[in-house]
């Protein structure tokens, strides 16, 4: 849509072409392009097998389809087809409506900016229609601008609050019409005019009008109408020699000057409605539906006959697959088309006839597989029987019997290596008649390296299968080949025994007249390794059990000493106690006979005593007090069994006791010509302890030093305090 003023007073007044404001176009196409996806199967390989094997003497069971109704294949691909286009046709849509609804917006706001600044900065308007207040000038103004479609009134307004001029198309007369009715005038609130009349802004004042006209349907689309107002401010004539600006300059001129305030002579406020934009976009989605519904349609039916395509050989295919699955044979199928359903159809034609195939190859190896299934009930059994027992004997014979049962052996013997020298015996035999198990029992053979069979099994451990017992005879030792040719063998399989690196034995085997295979050697070697561990096992256990026999024989042997040594202790505890009683007992006799005459000597009963046997006299009565308390000690030593030892503690001073001991010593010390000096100590604390026992350890300590000092030494006792 485009709009010009070519011949209103706007453009003779201005002189200037008038600007023209443009539109997008109000209907549009939408295409959406939409790819189409084809179902594609991977055909399966014929010559992949199925590895569940099926007895071929039971029929099997064909599962029944479900009776109830399901959603095809070929409504999930039109059903997700639609919906693909939906979401796509609607996002689309709905995006291309907000954006053009903002368009549409934006214009209708510039439009409004343009005509309001156009009218404002008009010479003619300013003061042949506002100063001068020409009502014909400002009707042909007002003529103007209402022949803008979207614009719904323009009021022209004095500072004084008096309206100049004014004129409105009306409200519109029901919610689907875009008709106005001039009886239900719609202007502005008179406030918006008043807010302007001291502004000094000279931009443009855009205000969203609240519509309070309401309508019964309730899909009306509701009427936005926008107020455009600006003051109309008196500014300095320009100088007449200057050329006439553009609208755009002008006012970009008008934006930017600042007048003082009280210069306004008017405000201008034209309102532009959103109805015509609204109508336009109401119109375009309602396009937009029916040719998205269209196209959903066309596509839906297109997506239709392109699965009834895929679908129709799928359904032959599956209706094949249900007459395999009952057991018929059915005739190959035709492929329609030559791209993967054909393809499939090929493949699954391949499929059918390797059935028959797989068949016959299933059958063959049920043979196969119960020959396998015995041999692990074997292995089975013979484990089971091993962790049963560590007797060496009767797990020979359980394992022997169990493998002539199992497998279908004619004849089996085991033969072990002595470990204290190098031959080899023959520890169990099965399947022979009794004089050829007597014969082996006391059958024994050298083992050397010189390439025979019996050193390929006891000294290489390399299993052996003999086809033909008469081209190996040269390397079976005499006494073995004997015994083979007695009980008529013919082929024979023998596997080592080996455990932790050491070769025990093997095991040997034969089916009569049958040769041996391959699948029998490797059979008894499994086996034979868990009867290694077994004889290793027995082995260690008969050890165990020996050497716990004699260690109960001698920790019998060694209780006995034991309790011969403990009596004797015992014995000469009890003389020791009774010495040191008998000791203690006859010491004191003459102690107390000895301390009767020191005592009668001290009080002067013997004569005059002089100071110097008088001092003697004390020291040899502290002395018999000291060997006094040492024959109690003995006598609490001799009751050991008590296991007290009671010590009397009470205060004294160690460098008294140190004192006393040293003075007692001295004559002993003077006959090494040894000095013994006390080194006095300040201030020492006294202390809680037993004098007696103190006593003594001094007497041993300073005894000690004079003991080994050299004549002429000297000792020194010193206390510190710790």
């Amino acid at each position: 849509m485009e709009f010009g003023y070519c011949r209103s007073p706007l453009c003779r007044s201005s002189g200037s072409r008038s600007p023209s404001i443009s539109r997008p176009p109000s209907s549009s196409a939408l295409h959406c392009h939409m790819e189409r996806q084809v179902l594609s199967m991977k055909p399966i390989s014929a010559e992949q097998h199925v590895n569940v094997p099926s007895p071929p003497e039971e029929t099997m069971t064909p599962p029944t389809l479900p009776a109830h109704r399901f959603l095809s294949l070929r409504t999930k691909f039109v059903l997700f087809f639609s919906l693909i286009l939906v979401t796509a046709c609607s996002t689309l849509s709905w995006y291309y409506v907000i954006e053009r609804r903002e368009a549409m917006t934006n214009n209708l706001r510039q439009l409004g900016t343009i005509l309001l600044t156009s009218v404002v900065n008009n010479a003619g308007f300013r003061y042949a229609g506002l100063v001068a207040e020409d009502r014909v000038t400002l009707q042909q103004f007002i003529d103007s601008l209402v022949a803008v479609q979207d614009v719904v009134y323009v009021v022209i307004t004095r500072t004084d609050g008096t309206v100049l001029a004014q004129y409105s198309k009306g409200a519109r007369q029901s919610s689907s019409s875009l008709v106005r009715s001039m009886d239900h005038p719609l202007y502005p609130d008179s406030q918006i005019a008043k807010q302007l009349f001291t502004s000094s802004d000279a931009a443009p004042q855009i205000t969203r009008l609240p519509i309070t006209q309401t309508f019964n349907d309730r899909f009306a689309w509701e009427e936005q109408v926008y107020d455009f107002a600006m003051p109309v401010l008196r500014t300095e004539p320009g100088d007449p020699s200057l050329p006439s600006l553009s609208i755009q300059q002008e006012e970009g001129r008008a934006s930017s000057s600042r007048a003082r305030p009280g210069l306004v002579s008017g405000v201008v406020q034209i309102g532009l409605t959103n109805a015509n934009l609204q109508y336009e976009l109401a119109t375009m989605i309602s396009n937009i539906f029916i040719f998205t519904a269209f196209i959903i349609g066309a596509s839906a039916f297109g997506a239709y006959l392109l699965s009834l395509r895929i679908t129709k050989p799928l359904r032959s295919l599956a209706g094949v697959a249900q007459q395999i699955t009952e057991g018929h044979s059915p005739m190959p199928l035709i492929p329609s088309t030559s791209d993967e359903i054909g393809q499939l159809t090929n493949t699954f034609n391949l499929m059918t006839e390797s059935l028959a195939e797989r068949k016959l190859a299933i059958t063959m190896n049920m043979a196969i597989i119960k020959h396998q299934v015995g041999q692990l009930t074997t292995l089975h059994q013979v484990s089971a029987a091993i962790a049963r027992t560590l007797d060496l004997n009767h797990i020979l014979e359980t394992v022997l019997q169990l493998l002539i049962a199992n497998m279908g052996f004619s004849r089996m013997f085991v033969m072990l290596r002595h470990r204290e020298q190098d031959t080899a015996y023959v520890a169990k035999v099965a399947g022979v008649s009794p004089d050829i198990a007597e014969a082996t029992r006391h059958l024994e053979i050298p083992i050397l390296n010189d390439g025979s069979v019996q050193s390929d099994l006891l000294i290489h451990a390399k299993p052996l299968l003999v086809l033909d017992l008469e081209a190996v005879a040269d390397r079976i030792q005499p006494p073995i080949l004997e015994l083979l040719r007695r009980i008529g063998a013919t082929s024979f399989v023998a596997v080592p025994f080996q455990s932790q690196n050491q070769i025990l034995g093997y095991l040997a085997a034969d089916r009569a007249e049958h040769p041996c295979t391959e699948d029998d050697r490797y059979m008894l070697m499994t086996i034979a390794g868990h009867v290694a561990a077994a004889i290793d096992n027995a082995r260690a256990y008969a050890d165990l059990e020996e050497l716990t026999e004699n260690l109960e024989q001698r920790i019998a042997e060694r209780t006995k000493e034991l309790t011969v040594a403990n009596d004797r202790l015992q014995e000469h505890d009890r003389r020791r106690s009774l010495f040191l009683s008998v000791a203690s007992h006859e010491l004191r006799t003459p102690m107390t006979v000895i301390r009767s005459f020191a005592d009668n000597m001290r009080d002067g009963i013997a004569g005059p005593v002089s100071e110097q046997q008088m001092t003697y006299l004390t020291r040899i009565g502290h002395n018999l007090n000291r060997l006094t308390r040492i024959i109690n000690q003995l006598l609490d030593w001799s009751r050991l069994d008590s296991k007290k030892d009671v010590l009397h503690l009470t205060p004294l001073c160690v460098e008294a006791t140190a004192l006393m001991v040293a003075d007692s010593l001295r004559t002993v010390a003077a006959e090494k010509a040894v000095t013994i000096e006390i080194v006095h100590a300040d201030e020492l604390p006294a202390v809680q302890g037993d004098s007696d026992k103190l006593e003594q350890i001094l007497w041993n300590l300073i005894g000690n030093a004079i003991k080994f000092t050299p004549p002429g030494g000297r000792i020194t006792v010193g206390f510190q305090t710790i």
